[in-house]
């Protein structure tokens, strides 16, 4: 609809344009009018324009106005009113709002999908938390977040994948292997002071029990064996990470390698399973996963630094070899190898671009991060630009963390003690539509505060279930009409369209047609709140409109126009709510 009136403003600027000169690069801007009076849509083009024209803002917008013609046949316009200090403001003909709801019951669930994206091939990665731990409520946001980011861009066009990057390399899944191990002894029947910088989840304790039932004494060594030449942990006046480290290191030497690598993987499939199951429930599915360690098995980390090296993008210092990552506009240079020729997680980022880009032929990565990683996205720019990508290539976006609260009370977390909320437990207290729907109704760059009891509340201050709430009246009002024996006519009801002169109808009607024009906002901003907020406006007027006026009448034109019109309202929001990951419900 906005297009309609900008096309209207471009025409008459045209047609003007010989005499004021007006840029061909001009951006029309058109906003939806805040208030009634002042129409459907409103322009600041006048504005924009008179000191360039040098007219004033009001004369410049008369010189709009008279050059667009509302009487002429096809017209979409009834009328159009100039506001102080210059806005334009456009009344639409009622009749304009009438085609949407045809349109809405012909399309049904296909109605807000576009073809936008010209099938684009994108990879959206996103939650990808290390496989060290069950996801918590941080990693619940960026999964709800992500996957309705995905949801909207196949709803517009894009060839998606959505895709979990598993770290299933480095320090972390040792230090997780080890904290196995060290459970796992204990399992064995071995007394010691578990070290403070482990995981020491009781999901741990779990595993290694899963080891000792599987294998029994077969992975055993003695504690004093273990601690011998250790240096002391933190809460003793020591270092915590040398502590922890030497044990990696302890683990790795005592056991073979074949039963290191047992341990490990026994460790990292249980929790990459536990972590699948979780985000299915919560109606997140990937269509990869991808893994860390194929970059090493594949050479591809390897390759990506030769590449870097032969394009003089590096340079070795202090026994290193460094990433001129300051050239591309990073704020220093990066390590691509350390002193002992091990390459970074850095060097396993970039080649993983790189993969994506070259080797699997995507057009543009969409990473959604934490909001802890907002410094880690100048080097991975940088580095797309040294491997010859455009910047664009990659769009980083960030997910700040959620507080939980219980009412007033706020629910301390800490992911290494393992005292934490997981995703799986919020999931059980309020359910997957509450939790959803929660995530997204702020933008994903703010902080956001989860009211535990506020989401388990069956009330209209709860958003959900407000939402949810509209879909299912409208279900009960249709399983009354058939209760009554009357029979939905959806011919009559399109020929009695005209009947709709309510205001809540005509509110209804409005926001049905700006539903197309909210999704692919949505897509374009990477912003799903905006559909969450467009059902709650949604919501709310159908809502007053149910409390106003009576449905189910004996004028059978006017009884068929309204459930057209609620019918079409019904599927807006199963579609809306589809793109949220949220479910509709017929009886609440």
């Amino acid at each position: 609809m906005k297009c309609i009136v900008q096309q209207e403003i471009k025409k008459a600027l045209l047609s003007i344009g010989n005499e004021f000169s007006i840029p061909a690069s001009l951006t029309i801007q058109v906003d939806y009018a805040r208030e009634k009076s002042h129409g459907d849509f409103s322009s600041n083009i006048a504005l924009v324009l008179a000191k360039k024209l040098q007219k004033s803002p009001l004369q410049l917008a008369e010189i709009i106005k008279s050059n667009i013609d509302c009487s002429s046949e096809g017209s979409k316009l009834e009328k159009i009113e100039i506001a102080k200090p210059g806005f334009i403001n456009f009344f639409f003909k009622k009749s304009f709002w009438y085609s949407i709801i045809e349109k809405i019951l012909n399309q049904t669930k296909h109605f807000g999908v576009s073809d936008l994206g010209k099938n684009e091939s994108i990879l959206v990665e996103f939650v990808s938390a290390n496989p060290t731990g069950p996801l918590h409520v941080g990693h619940g946001r960026g999964a709800a977040y992500g996957d309705s980011i995905v949801r909207l861009l196949r709803a517009v066009g894009y060839q998606v994948c959505a895709e979990y990057y598993i770290n299933d390399a480095g320090r972390q899944m040792d230090i997780l292997a080890t904290s196995i191990w060290l459970r796992y002894l204990e399992v064995c029947g071995e007394k010691f002071t578990f070290p403070y910088n482990a995981y020491r989840g009781n999901y741990v304790y779990k595993i290694a029990e899963q080891i000792f039932s599987q294998y029994g004494k077969d992975f055993f060594k003695t504690a004093e064996l273990v601690f011998k030449d250790i240096p002391i942990d933190e809460p003793q006046g020591g270092n915590k990470e040398q502590h922890i480290d030497a044990l990696i290191t302890k683990a790795k030497t005592l056991l073979s390698d074949v039963d290191y690598e047992k341990v490990f993987e026994i460790g990292l499939n249980s929790i990459l399973t536990d972590i699948k199951e979780d985000l299915s429930a919560f109606r997140v599915n990937f269509d990869e996963w991808f893994s860390e360690k194929s970059l090493f098995k594949t050479n591809f980390v390897d390759k990506t630094i030769k590449r870097l090296t032969v394009s003089g993008k590096t340079y070795e210092a202090n026994g290193a070899l460094w990433f001129k990552s300051t050239d591309f506009g990073d704020d220093k240079d990066r390590v691509l190898l350390r002193e002992n020729g091990q390459p970074t997680y850095f060097a396993a980022d970039a080649a993983y671009r790189l993969c994506i880009l070259e080797q699997r032929k995507f057009k543009k990565i969409i990473n959604v991060l934490g909001s802890d990683h907002h410094g880690y996205i100048p080097r991975i720019h940088a580095v797309i630009q040294a491997l010859g990508f455009s910047e664009d290539s990659l769009k980083a976006l960030l997910v700040q963390f959620a507080i939980l609260y219980r009412g007033e009370e706020k629910i301390q977390m800490s992911t290494r003690s393992g005292e934490f909320i997981t995703l799986r437990e919020l999931r059980e207290e309020v359910g997957t539509d509450a939790t959803r729907f929660f995530y997204v109704l702020r933008r994903a760059d703010q902080h956001m505060d989860f009211d535990l009891e506020l989401a388990k509340e069956q009330s209209n201050a709860n958003p959900v279930y407000y939402v949810q709430y509209a879909y299912a009246r409208i279900c009960s009002v249709m399983r009354q009409l058939a209760f009554k024996q009357w029979i939905w006519d959806k011919s009559l009801g399109m020929e009695a369209l005209c009947e709709l002169k309510e205001i809540q109808e005509q509110d209804l009607l409005v926001l049905l047609n700006r539903y197309s024009e909210m999704v692919e906002s949505a897509a374009n901003s990477y912003e799903p709140h905006i559909i969450a907020h467009y059902l709650r406006d949604l919501a709310q007027n159908f809502h007053i409109y149910y409390n106003s006026c009576v449905f189910l009448i004996e004028n059978e034109k006017l009884r068929n126009a309204r459930l057209n019109l609620i019918a079409a309202t019904a599927q807006v929001i199963k579609n809306g709510l589809s793109l949220l990951g949220v479910e509709t419900l017929e009886v609440m």
